[in-house]
């Protein structure tokens, strides 16, 4: 019976260290998760406006006909840019952005390339054998614009080399603290009704540009690419803080109700050892008055 109770003891205290470090996790991510909406919020106005602008310019172009908004005649080839998180204990954030990514691929049925920021997403891919053109890792919670820079001056390259011939983009939109969604969005070719369409400018405005309207996209249409990388590395930065104050929390709520188990199965272990002991003490007891 004393060997059964430090089992226990033992277990409990285990689960109590766990619970410290699933509790201090929980702390960390709701401390960081208010910059990460902070920085969603900030950039959301930016890409509307970038958007906008060139919406503006590409209105008062002659023509549109920027590499980036090519179509290829035939697509044989298609890049698929995956965002996931450096570290895992975020619950289902990195297998939902991952599968869904996979699905998309699989979906299309072309030639894959796979360009990875993540740490997760590169140990999945990697395992089952993908071709991965290029990864990055060390931002996923705080990703800044030097880090989108090389995302998508990879991928600019390669659509713009003939190395694919589409390329595609799969992240975790942040919606609210309980809401994150993977999604997948067509990056390149660009679709043109984003810069064709209404610029939101009055009926009667009218600008002249320097340098013309055509280079002035030229110039905008890389910075957007750019922009588009990063609203998506901020959204997935804010669902996977999210998602791992989520899981951590119910790790902790899991550990409590694991201790409370534990402690009654301690309490009775040690009440029926306690009556074990009294019942051999007033056994040998009357045993005792027996022989007298």
């Amino acid at each position: 019976m004393g060997g059964q109770l430090r089992i226990i003891k033992r277990r409990i205290s285990s689960v109590q260290s766990t619970q410290k470090i699933t509790r201090a996790m929980e702390l960390i991510a709701s401390s960081r998760i208010i910059k990460a909406q902070q920085a969603v919020a900030a950039a959301r106005p930016y890409a509307e406006e970038l958007r906008r602008m060139m919406a503006s310019v590409g209105k008062s172009a002659g023509s549109i006909d920027s590499p980036l908004l090519r179509s290829r005649d035939e697509i044989r080839r298609i890049a698929t840019v995956v965002i996931s998180s450096d570290r895992g204990l975020a619950g289902a954030y990195n297998s939902n952005v991952i599968r869904s990514a996979e699905r998309d691929m699989e979906d299309h049925g072309k030639e894959k390339a796979l360009y990875l920021a993540g740490k997760k997403a590169l140990s999945y891919f990697k395992f089952r054998g993908y071709d991965i053109s290029e990864s990055w890792q060390g931002f996923s919670e705080r990703p800044g614009i030097s880090d989108a820079r090389k995302v998508a001056q990879a991928v600019a390259k390669a659509y713009l080399e003939g190395e694919v011939d589409e390329v595609r983009l799969a992240f975790t939109r942040y919606e609210s603290a309980l809401t994150q969604r993977p999604v997948i969005v067509q990056l390149l070719p660009m679709p043109r009704d984003e810069f064709e369409g209404d610029s939101g400018e009055g009926a009667g405005a009218s600008y002249e540009f320097e340098p013309s309207p055509e280079e002035i996209l030229d110039l905008l249409l890389p910075r957007y690419v750019e922009g588009t990388i990063l609203q998506a590395m901020l959204e997935s930065a804010a669902s996977e803080l999210a998602a791992r104050r989520r899981a951590m929390k119910a790790a902790t709520d899991n550990a409590e109700e694991l201790i409370g188990n534990l402690t009654r199965v301690y309490n009775q272990a040690r009440q029926a050892e306690i009556t074990t002991e009294i019942m051999e003490v007033i056994g040998g007891a009357e045993a005792l008055a027996q022989e007298k």
